[in-house]
């Protein structure tokens, strides 16, 4: 089973930035797909982005042109850069290791990180 740590989160002004790393145990790490997903109070958990295990990006379209996903397989670890805050931007923040089929990913269920706060406000 991998274990997940998420690390970065913050308090950010509207506008700002901020870049979550996950850090995933295991030697296995590159051949799978890798998500980011974010649940904000009193909503459902939402996919924000994902990344194939060769590296074919996907996003929602809340954070398109905003958030960049990307992995470094040497060091295991899955990032997610976060431009142009907005205050709807504020969500604990998960990674997940899953599976990329036809371009549509599906979580593994036991997969997940203990979640970084991202809160964004003036």
């Amino acid at each position: 089973q991998v274990q997940l740590v998420e690390s970065g989160g913050g308090l950010v002004q509207p506008g700002g930035s901020l870049r979550l790393s996950c850090a995933a145990s295991g030697r296995i790490f590159s051949i799978y797909a890798m998500g980011w997903y974010r649940q904000a109070p009193g909503k459902q958990r939402e996919l924000v982005a994902h990344i194939s295990s060769a590296g074919i990006t996907s996003y929602a379209d809340s954070v398109k042109g905003r958030f960049t996903i990307s992995r470094d397989d040497a060091k295991n670890t899955l990032y997610l850069q976060m431009n142009s805050l907005k205050p709807e931007d504020t969500a604990v923040y998960y990674c997940n290791r899953g599976t990329n089929y036809r371009g549509t990913y599906y979580p593994d269920s036991d997969s997940w990180g203990q979640g970084t706060q991202v809160t964004v406000s003036s």
